[in-house]
């Protein structure tokens, strides 16, 4: 549903900015998907004063004309006969783009050279006017860009509707919104009364054979219209919402509409045979030929609109091509009518036929409106088309639909919602969107309460319907949020987060294709000088086993790794030479006699072998370093932890590792694991011939790092832009330094960096290399233009030319 900003002025007065308004909407449950200026392409566009108009030399109709655009002047070629010296008129200059979605471009015609455009009304989508150029006033400032010359800026909203709101599919339902938010009055057109009969019933009638599927019919019948083009004010509130003009009657259908949110349907009278309206079912296999010029075959279940001897519409999806609005007609009538909304629904759906009608009629219209709007329509036919009513209307009611009487409870209402409001700010809040007290009701008992709902909207039926419009009308950001209390007993909650962070892990690195390992917290006494761990290293704090199975199962273990190179090792000699394997466990670190030893959440993994399965499509790569970081970095961003960071390992904690292929993993600056090459002399120590590549984190750690929360980030619905930049730094500098510096602008335009190149040789200088990288911008609230990216783009790089000392190559 779209809503522009002065057409809702028209209903009530608006004191709130656009995003304030947007966001009030929205929390009142009117989700605000998306606003915008309709104006805003104006902008680029610009006032200009026409110099010199001279007659092209190789084109009768064609003038060159010399125009001032007040910093300098150019040449355009205009085909407008109104053209003349010293009028002001609206110029696209090249780069600008006209709202049928063509390009202006410096071009050449029949010889001479034209640096823009000369735009009338249609062009610029302000006007239907073709036939020449838009003069502007004399006070337009040269050089300004039109929309500030002219005042133009009107805000348009894009609400996205749940399907239980029918009464907001109309411009009246968002102003009544928008007077309860404000606490303002809503203002709606004042119509003349008109009661049933008249001398309508002389001149036609209307006959309902499927009551069931059309409670509700009023018709009106106008004469003496003249077709012809809408005024300008009815053409711009059309234009405002994405709707196209078509001619006064059907403009003033599609009007009323919007406004009310009750579909219409005008006919040409004289092409209805008998003169009169049928509303029945369709035959099994009927034909019939819809405005789009389709022909459509039907089904026995579907509402048609006939006249004495044909359908002349589909009820409540679209007319025929024979009754339609023609530049001859001269008597209209205007059917506005309540059908089934499940009817509707299941015709639009089989039909393949989604309309603006449909839209609203699935969903449930007023059955008390049609008459009202129908004065409404006809009011606006006689002051538009000059027309004049036949005198009364028509209303056939056979099944009225009943009005909904609600019981509300205060007590009830501050239970479901969780709040102390009274019954007088209960009942203001409701009556601001016109949901009044039953003067029936009994007033014996203060605590209840009973409210008519107003027949525009359909969708309250049960006091928890009202309580909910309690809720959004107060405010839910006003409610504070509260949770029932409950007696628990059992093991801590930090037991409860290491079990869940258990099996998150397991099941992420079972879906990055690792296979879990079980083995035995039992090790051999030599793991702890097979691992290279250095003397003071606390994990040769072994704790002995009284009675061990054996000497390789004599101590409980203290890390997870002897247990995963065993299994990497005996696979391997059986063959099975790519291995990617993890494991999930406790180690257990002595604290010393009478001590029960300190036990830690481990998460071991380890990569062997291959990068690929063997297969005819792939390429046979070994496996390396940035697997197992890839792999890391991976399940980080699944637990939805903050980015980690991988450092260079120079602490004997990676002895195990080979040098310069280790790395410490850290978060926020907390060590929480160890990633790298294991150490050839460890692999030889369990007999494995290959080398393997392993990480170890720390879950006991990692718990205390989990959010409260999951993290979320909308998608931007703006396009993102990537510049690449190559330096040439240090051998030693780590790239990481050089991404960092860059993230540093995260949150402004930079929405990520990556590393995709390191060189060394060749032509680069000795003890330096070659790094490039590609940084991506983006912007939530527009499309970046070139001009704002090359700007942070540059001052990005040369920050890091300074910083790190880095060339250009």
């Amino acid at each position: 549903m779209k809503v522009s900003l002065s057409w809702l002025k028209d209903y009530v007065s608006i004191t709130l900015e656009p995003k304030a308004l947007a966001d009030a909407l929205t929390m009142a449950g009117l989700e605000v998907e998306a606003m915008w200026d309709r104006y805003d392409y104006l902008g680029k566009f610009k006032v200009c004063r026409v110099l010199d108009v001279q007659r092209h030399p190789n084109a009768d109709k064609l003038s060159c004309c010399r125009v001032d655009i007040g910093e300098k002047t150019a040449s355009v070629v205009c085909g407008a006969p109104n053209v003349r010296k010293g009028m002001l008129a609206p110029l696209a200059l090249p780069g600008a783009v006209l709202p049928s979605g063509m390009e202006i471009k410096k071009s050449t015609i029949r010889g001479e050279v034209s640096e823009g455009m000369l735009c009338s009304a249609a062009e610029l989508a302000l006007d239907s006017d073709a036939s020449g150029l838009m003069e502007l006033p004399e006070d337009a400032p040269v050089g300004s860009p039109l929309g500030a010359a002219l005042s133009l800026s009107d805000m348009v909203f894009e609400i996205g509707l749940t399907p239980n709101r029918p009464d907001c599919t109309s411009i009246i339902g968002i102003a009544r919104e928008v007077a309860a938010i404000q606490k303002t009055t809503l203002r709606v057109p004042e119509l003349p009364p008109e009661e049933p009969g008249g001398l309508i019933s002389d001149v036609t009638s209307v006959t309902i054979e499927a009551p069931e599927l059309c409670p509700r019919y009023s018709a009106n019948l106008i004469q003496d219209i003249t077709i012809g083009e809408s005024p300008a004010w009815l053409k711009d509130r059309l234009r405002s919402v994405g709707l196209r003009p078509i001619n006064n009657v059907v403009d003033i259908t599609n009007f009323v509409m919007l406004e009310t949110g009750q579909p219409l349907h005008a006919f040409d009278f004289n092409y209805l045979d008998g003169g009169r309206i049928v509303v029945r079912t369709a035959e099994g296999g009927e034909a019939f030929t819809t405005l789009d010029g389709k022909a459509r075959t039907l089904t026995e279940e579907m509402l048609l609109i006939c006249d004495e001897k044909k359908p002349i519409a589909i009820a409540g999806v679209m007319g025929g091509e024979n009754s339609e609005i023609q530049t001859t007609t001269k008597t209209v009538l205007i059917e506005s009518a309540y059908f089934n909304p499940a009817s509707v629904r299941k015709t639009a759906k089989q039909l393949g036929l989604a309309t603006d009608a449909s839209y609203r009629f699935e969903r449930g219209i007023d059955p008390h409106g049609t008459v009202q709007n129908l004065a409404r329509a006809a009011q606006l036919m006689v002051e538009l088309a000059g027309g004049r009513p036949v005198g009364g209307i028509i209303d056939m009611h056979p099944n009225p639909v009943p009005v909904q009487h609600i019981p509300l409870t205060v007590g009830g209402t501050n239970r479901l919602l969780g709040t102390a409001l009274s019954r007088e700010t209960i009942v203001d809040l409701l009556s601001s969107i016109e949901i009044v007290g039953d003067p029936e009701a009994s007033q014996e008992d203060p605590d209840a309460m009973q409210f008519i709902a107003p027949t525009y909207r359909v969708d309250l039926k049960r006091p928890e319907d009202l309580m909910e419009e309690v809720a959004r009308l107060y405010g839910y950001e006003k409610i504070s949020t509260t949770l029932p209390i409950m007696e628990t007993a059992g093991r801590s909650s930090n037991m409860g987060t290491l079990r869940s962070l258990r099996e998150s892990c397991r099941e992420k690195m079972i879906g990055y294709g690792f296979f879990e390992a079980i083995n035995y917290s039992f090790i051999s006494r030599e793991s702890t000088d097979n691992l290279l761990f250095p003397k003071e290293d606390p994990r040769r704090r072994t704790l002995a086993i009284l009675n061990p199975l054996s000497e390789e199962q004599a101590v409980m273990r203290t890390s997870l790794l002897p247990g995963l190179l065993e299994t990497a090792a005996k696979n391997v000699s059986r063959q099975i030479k790519t291995l990617r394997l993890f494991e999930v466990g406790k180690v257990f670190l002595d604290q010393g006699d009478g001590q029960l030893p300190e036990e830690k959440e481990m998460l071991a993994g380890l990569w062997t072998g291959n990068r690929l399965p063997a297969a005819w499509c792939n390429q046979v790569t070994p496996c390396d370093f940035y697997d197992i970081k890839g792999v890391v970095a991976t399940l980080i961003a699944g637990l939805d932890l903050k980015e980690a960071t991988f450092a260079k390992e120079t602490a004997s904690s990676g002895s195990y590792l080979r040098p310069g292929y280790a790395a410490g993993i850290s978060i926020d600056g907390s060590l929480i694991g160890l990633a790298g090459e294991i150490h050839p002399k460890v692999c030889s120590a369990y007999g494995l011939k290959q080398a393997a590549f392993m990480f170890e984190l720390m879950l006991d750690r990692i718990s205390g790092l989990l959010p409260d929360r999951k993290r979320v980030s909308g998608v931007s619905k703006y396009p993102s832009v990537s510049r690449d930049v190559t330096l040439i730094v240090d051998k030693n500098l780590e790239s990481q330094r050089l991404l960092d510096q860059v993230r540093q602008k995260e949150g402004l335009l930079v929405t990520g960096v990556h590393l995709f190149d390191v060189f060394e040789g060749g032509t680069i200088p000795k003890n330096k290399k070659s790094v490039s990288f590609r940084i991506t911008y983006r912007s939530d609230e527009k499309t970046l233009e070139d001009e704002a990216v090359n700007r942070m783009h540059t001052e990005i790089c040369d920050r890091i030319i300074k910083d790190f000392n880095a060339d250009l190559p």
